[in-house]
């Protein structure tokens, strides 16, 4: 039972990563994107392989979240999970010169609350059942 909540809320939190990218990038700031690689002389990549390799690194990122979530509590879990899911991703992309640093101002936001409902996701369903289950345990 307890392998099937661990799956449950890695997959739940998945899916709300994936959501959650999908609306931020595709309504509130792909004009960002297409502008910035317009800029370039590229093309904004919009292939449906670029979606499903978001949708394993929206996987990747819940999976992240799950083992922090193991050790520190909701905010330190949220914190670090959006610093190494997004900050370091960034860093990169923008020492690549592909990153529009104009979007950032809607994206930290909307990371940060994305990278903190995928935590209370995880919590929720996984560390705080196994912790509250450890006590029951205990008590028989």
């Amino acid at each position: 039972m307890k392998i099937i909540k661990q799956f449950l809320s890695i997959l739940i939190a998945t899916i709300w990563i994936s959501l959650s990218e999908f609306v931020r990038n595709e309504f509130l700031v792909k004009s960002f994107w297409i502008k910035h690689y317009q800029e370039l002389g590229l093309t904004f990549p919009s292939e449906p392989v670029n979606g499903a390799i978001w949708g394993i690194w929206s996987l990747l990122f819940a999976m992240t979240i799950y083992i922090i979530a193991k050790k520190f509590t909701l905010i330190q879990t949220t914190l670090l999970s959006w610093f190494v899911g997004f900050v370091l991703m960034w860093v990169v992309i923008g020492n690549l010169g592909v990153l529009p640093y104009g979007l950032l101002i809607y994206a930290v936001p909307l990371s940060l609350l994305e990278a903190l409902i995928a935590t209370l996701i995880i919590k929720k369903l996984t560390v705080l059942h196994t912790g509250l289950q450890d006590l029951q345990d205990l008590q028989d």
